[in-house]
């Protein structure tokens, strides 16, 4: 294998690299992405949308948005270098019911939905500490802070199906509501309805994810040149201030959002630019 190289001048590159600088950042040790169909997924709607939920004849879906994912790494016993990765998504369920007389009313709930995955973190015999990280008994006594960083990346959900049942004709009738952030329960302007219901609501999502596990370190990485800025800031001067008519025609016209993409063209993108349509 070559030597490896140290930190300094780089001669003979090209582009010339200036010299080969020493970062700390954090690098993927293991990865992975899923692409699920979480079925009867139960949820827990507010006060008032029950009431609207017992007294309606159908249901359809509207729009379903992730609000919060809750992350917990535990070492995997007698598996040196695994960890199991216990991941919470928190999905605010907003619905259309329709009573007898015909008329739509929106709703909205709270589903939840777990999952693991198990991952290839390294070994962490070292504790990594800096003066900016306040002092955590809870991680001083669990030994925490060599832990790998889980990093999970997901969109918002594609709202499949949902359905009204009685609560007898549940897929799982003691489902319970319990652990809920409060960032999350803020989200919601009522109280959330766990029991005591006439109907309740199951959703079908799609749900599109990636995991990884990332720990901090510290790479060799060739330079070029430090970044410096290569355009003025628009808008920081005095005089652009009292003129907003001379700023907003230095703005481009946004041709693309008058004329979307089509299917030719987005094909096109991701085989480099050839089409084959016809």
């Amino acid at each position: 294998m070559p030597d490896k190289v140290s930190p300094g001048p780089i001669c003979g590159s090209v582009p010339p690299i200036r010299e080969a600088v020493c970062i700390h950042t954090k690098r993927i040790y293991d990865s992975c992405r899923d692409k699920e169909c979480i079925e009867d997924l139960r949820v827990f709607p507010t006060a008032s949308s029950q009431e609207i939920i017992d007294n309606a004849t159908n249901v359809k879906c509207r729009k379903s948005e992730l609000l919060w994912t809750q992350i917990d790494v535990q070492e995997v016993t007698f598996n040196r270098g695994f960890y199991s990765v216990d991941i919470r998504f928190f999905y605010r369920i907003t619905a259309e019911a329709t009573n007898c007389n015909g008329r739509p009313q929106e709703v909205t709930g709270l589903a939840v939905y777990e999952k693991r995955v198990i991952l290839f973190g390294s070994d962490g015999s070292v504790r990594t500490f800096d003066s900016k990280t306040p002092c955590c008994a809870a991680d001083i006594c669990s030994g925490n802070s060599n832990m790998p960083t889980a990093v999970v990346e997901a969109l918002d959900p594609i709202c499949l199906h949902i359905k009204l049942l009685d609560p007898c004709a549940c897929p799982c009738p003691c489902e319970t509501l319990c652990d809920v952030p409060n960032c999350v329960t803020d989200c919601f302007c009522e109280s959330l309805v766990v029991g005591g219901d006439c109907k309740r609501l199951y959703v079908t999502l799609g749900q599109f994810s990636i995991v990884r596990l990332e720990r901090e370190t510290q790479l060799l990485m060739p330079s070029f040149d430090f970044c410096i800025p290569d355009k003025e800031c628009v808008g920081s001067a005095a005089d652009d201030l009292s003129s907003p008519c001379d700023l907003f025609r230095k703005i481009k016209f946004p041709l693309d959002q008058f004329f979307p993409p089509n299917l030719c063209d987005i094909d096109g993108d991701s085989a480099g630019g050839k089409c084959c349509c016809k």
